[in-house]
């Protein structure tokens, strides 16, 4: 059985991340990318469909033990576990080396701490889900597992051992001992891959993470909190293309036992977005104009055909589909692969691209003529259809609607393009473009704002509230001190806050078909949560932010990570885990309240 969702590690090499459990069990990792099939599956069934155990030995009967202690290295993507037995101590590294042109792999090094330790290791290997059992053999001494177009080569200096489907290794460690573990994935019909160098390995990504956490810019009171965050953030960025996945896992549920499991493998422009200036404001630019090269490749000059995601290297087809014999995380089913959304018509995205844009602008990217040209074209769309219903940035499958949040980030959008062509770097018809500007501004204010209560509300029409109602501060689309914001704010804080002070997305119905056309409840929506702290410290209610800040991060999991979502019944993280869209905000709102204590200083 999975372990909770806090309960799991973040392991990656910038194409592909695997989950670690405290009883030192990968019970997730696809191979060669983050959204290829996956060779290890427990997560989301049981350990039927594939997992590896590394860690003391123990009884038939018995559970694995859990660690006493783990950490990452440093400033670094290498986890450390240690489990403290009756006949001593055990430590076990965990990494994935940056492969460059090498085949991507995972290393795992037993090394004795004190007194001496039985250590198994049971590696069940399953291809497509879970779903394929390889075929397991040995070439020159080596163990293969080869399935259709896959294979997995395991190497280690100890003997190893077939039993039900599963390869196993039984041995002891002493004091100073270390024994190390690599599996290597390689397309079935090439050579195999060269024989791994794990020490060499070890040393190589531990200076790569030293390297790249040291060009941090951000050295205020939050910096563990912000550093990881980072990291977190360029683990899930695929390397070789830029783009940036929301997650590294799919259909971790929402609801525990319900049906908004969705899979997150994948690149949102508007996730991407948010977190390109999370990077950009902490001195990662390399990153920044990687990601910018990504989205031109991806929309190749298409504004008018603008998906809300692509796949990692640019695909536009992201078919969804049901893994029917994956029992799902806990009962939660179905578990899918693919996402629909990927059709749907969410205005806000143009928004959420052209801040990024104009943000890298403004940080010192080197200009791009064709960004400028991608953002002239897509304001040219909006003119045409900024009037359109939508299914709004949370992707509700219900019907389409006027979400005010789409038409606020499309007055953004505008704005950030007549800002452009102030400062001269992109020539258009700005009058034309200030009277759509102020149109769009008129028609939210009027259409999107409840008189009555002071709050500006989800869509035209409406009663209900939605969280991302707290961005307009944000974006600019009014000043904090104006009242429709305050009491924007303040509406949200009675009626979508949960018992603890967290906020949710808007409201969902237990029993019936709900605002976003699904059955079911669902967490509060962590990033909604660091969004409240942001606007109170906007709007001065600095202590209570802070307060507010330092409860979200109390619920990370003992390494710093963060899901999607808290289920404030259950205590627990829910959601893809970890989610860019948890850690993005929490760097914003750092770095908001430092500048507040810095002013106030």
């Amino acid at each position: 059985m999975a372990g909770r969702i806090e309960d799991y590690a973040l392991i990656g090499d910038m194409q592909t991340a695997a989950l670690v459990g405290r009883d030192g069990s990968v019970d997730w990792l696809c191979l060669p990318r983050f959204d290829s099939h996956a060779v290890f599956a427990a997560l989301l069934g049981t350990e039927e469909h594939g997992y590896w155990r590394l860690g003391p030995a123990y009884g038939v009967g018995e559970k694995p033990p859990t660690a006493a202690r783990r950490r990452y290295r440093g400033d670094s993507l290498i986890l450390e576990s240690e489990w403290d037995t009756p006949r001593g101590t055990v430590r076990v590294i965990d990494f994935v080396p940056r492969r460059d042109s090498a085949a991507p792999q995972l290393v795992r090094i037993v090394e004795g701490v004190s007194g001496r330790v039985p250590v198994r290791s049971a590696l069940r290997m399953r291809f497509s889900y879970g779903r394929i059992v390889p075929w397991v053999h040995k070439v020159d001494g080596r163990t293969v597992a080869v399935a259709g177009p896959d294979s997995v080569w395991l190497d280690t200096e100890v003997d190893t051992y077939g039993k039900q489907l599963t390869t196993f290794a039984d041995f002891t460690v002493a004091p100073g001992e270390r024994i190390a573990f690599t599996i290597s994935w390689q397309p079935s019909h090439q050579q195999p891959p060269a024989l791994p160098e794990p020490e060499a390995a070890l040393t190589a990504t531990e200076d790569f993470w030293r390297d790249w956490t040291g060009q941090c810019t951000y050295h205020g009171p939050y910096r563990d909190a912000v550093m990881r965050s980072l990291i977190t953030l360029k683990a899930l960025t695929y390397e070789p293309t830029g783009g940036i996945v929301a997650a590294p896992t799919t259909s971790l549920p929402e609801d525990i036992g319900g049906v908004r499991n969705w899979d997150y493998r994948f690149t949102w422009l508007r996730d991407a977005a948010i977190t390109l200036s999370s990077l950009l404001r902490t001195g990662y630019r390399e990153e920044a104009r990687a990601w910018r090269e990504w989205l031109l490749r991806a929309v190749a000059g298409d504004p008018e055909n603008l998906q809300i995601m692509y796949g990692i290297a640019g695909e536009r087809e992201l078919g969804e589909v049901e893994l029917e014999w994956l029992p799902g995380y806990e009962g939660s089913r179905p578990v899918r692969a693919g996402n629909g959304a990927a059709g749907q018509l969410q205005l806000d995205v143009y928004g959420e691209v052209a801040e990024a844009l104009h943000l890298g602008h403004m940080t010192g990217l080197a200009r791009n003529d064709y960004a400028s040209l991608l953002q002239i074209r897509m304001i040219q769309w909006i003119e045409e259809n900024w009037e359109r219903p939508d299914e709004g940035l949370w992707e509700v499958r219900g019907p389409r609607r006027h979400f005010t949040h789409s038409k606020v980030m499309l007055w953004v959008a505008v704005d950030r393009m007549i800002k452009l062509v102030e400062s001269g770097d992109a020539d258009g018809p700005l009058d034309r473009w200030r009277e759509l500007r102020e149109d769009i501004h008129r028609d939210v204010c009027e259409k999107g704002y409840d008189k009555e209560r002071n709050t500006f509300t989800q869509s035209y029409g409406s009663k209900e509230l939605d969280a991302s109602l707290l961005l307009i501060p944000q974006m600019g689309f009014l000043p904090p001190d104006d009242k429709r914001v305050i009491g924007t704010i303040e509406a949200i804080q009675r009626e979508l806050s949960t018992p603890d002070g967290f906020i949710l997305r808007y409201p969902t119905s237990g029993t019936e078909e709900g605002l976003d056309g699904l059955p079911g409840d669902e967490g509060a929506f962590l990033a909604c949560s660091f969004w409240m702290a942001d606007d109170l410290a906007m709007i001065g209610r600095v202590e209570e932010a802070r307060r507010l800040f330092e409860k979200l991060l109390a619920l990370r999991n003992d390494l710093g990570l963060l899901a999607e979502e808290w289920d404030p019944r259950l205590q627990r993280q829910v959601g893809n885990f970890p989610q860019a869209f948890s850690h993005v905000p929490l760097i914003d709102t750092a770095l908001r309240l430092s500048a507040s204590v810095a002013f106030a200083g």
